[in-house]
């Protein structure tokens, strides 16, 4: 039997394709494309809401400040808008609250640090000791943070009250004559002081607190093997440990009383007893508000604006040369 003959294999034929034409087969650059788009459509959403944050921003925040430059050069005559110079600023600066303004607001401030900045730290110092129910304490300490401002502030107001206030109670329980806390200008602005203290410290202890963590054991182990007391160890290893975060909350509590205006507003009118509580804020809520003098209203803003800038800049400047 012969064998069976092969079948010849058909010789395959090139096609030649017109230029352009797509065989339908992803190519390299597809998937660059593709990647390519989704990082676009990424970074689109994200940059949608970092543009948002940044018009409220604006909008609330530096329109204001902008609007407050341009005002403070400008006075308003029977809905009249008319460019007045330096003549705003003639008027803040001769104005006898000026003055008065400036050193009540410069009292507070130095009160306010001898109070506000040492006692948080103190406190964080003592819960910094505890190994139980910290948590509870840390609570305990930053509720007044919690609670609103005029609900504390109208608190203390019944608290200083000289008839059956809670202040008083306490000074007569140890024999102690009562005082006239909001009456009298020898404790107006101290009872500001205490009352600021105690509202706004919450905060502060906690960042202590966070820091104070952060120091290594053997640090104070090495200074106990030195000898140090409880004194020489927080002055050699808990403030420079920890002297970055003093900085910090130093410069910030300066900006913050210097702009104080609630607890003078609700305790003591604003102005309270011959004078002794207006501040800075509060003379620029009167120029606005009680006086309808919006340009002096801006440009004592503007000024204080000037001296908070200065103040800081010339502070971060010298805490820059010390560490260099």
């Amino acid at each position: 039997m012969a064998p069976p003959t092969p079948t010849p294999t058909p010789t395959p034929t090139l096609t030649r394709r017109p230029a352009g034409a797509d065989d339908g087969a992803p190519r390299a650059e597809e998937p660059r494309r593709g990647a390519f788009a989704r990082a676009v459509r990424r970074n689109l959403t994200a940059h949608a809401f970092l543009i948002g944050a940044v018009l409220c921003f604006g909008f609330f925040s530096w329109y204001p400040m902008v609007r407050e430059v341009v005002l403070a050069f400008q006075k308003t005559e029977n809905g009249v808008v008319s460019w007045a110079g330096w003549s705003n600023f003639v008027y803040v600066f001769n104005d006898p609250d000026f003055a008065l303004a400036w050193r009540n607001t410069a009292l507070f401030t130095v009160l306010a640090l001898l109070l506000g900045f040492v006692v948080p730290f103190v406190i964080a110092l003592v819960l910094n000791e505890f190994r139980h129910a910290r948590g509870y304490l840390r609570l305990l300490v930053y509720l007044p943070v919690m609670l609103p401002p005029v609900a504390s502030v109208l608190l203390f107001k019944y608290s200083y009250d000289p008839g059956h206030g809670l202040f008083n109670r306490l000074l007569e329980l140890f024999g102690l004559p009562a005082q006239q806390w909001l009456q009298s200008s020898d404790t107006a602005m101290l009872s500001l002081v205490i009352a600021s203290t105690w509202m706004n410290m919450g905060g502060a202890c906690l960042i202590y607190l966070a820091a104070l963590q952060t120091i290594p054991g053997e640090l104070y182990e090495a200074a106990e093997l030195d000898g140090a007391g409880l004194l020489r160890k927080i002055w050699h290893v808990t403030i420079p440990q920890t002297r970055l975060i003093l900085s910090l909350l130093f410069l910030m509590q300066i900006i913050a009383t210097m702009q104080v205006f609630t607890e003078p507003f609700l305790l003591t009118g604003g102005a309270g007893p011959e004078g002794s509580t207006t501040t800075v804020v509060h003379l620029i809520y009167q120029y606005a508000f009680n006086f309808n003098n919006y340009g002096a209203a801006a440009a004592l803003g503007l000024v204080l604006l000037v001296v908070l800038a200065g103040f800081s800049a010339a502070y971060v400047r010298l805490n820059r040369a010390e560490q260099e």
